[in-house]
């Protein structure tokens, strides 16, 4: 079951690229909808990664050197 999940989810990321990539080159509204809705979502990982990544590192403060 869980692989049919992630199975689900790989596609639907995938198909978000093919969007992302067909709106770039002039695709129809659909798409360039699809494509900002994947965008946004992708954005908002990114914002979710680096807090969490933020609050992680438990204020060490130093350098990783």
């Amino acid at each position: 079951m869980a692989v049919l999940v992630l199975a689900g989810f790989l596609v639907l990321v995938a198909g978000g690229c093919v969007c992302v990539v067909w709106a770039a080159r002039g695709g129809p509204r659909w798409v360039r909808a699809v494509s900002g809705v994947t965008l946004a979502v992708a954005q908002m990982v990114s914002l979710l990664g680096r807090s969490g990544r933020r609050s992680s590192l438990g204020g060490g403060g130093g350098s990783d050197d």
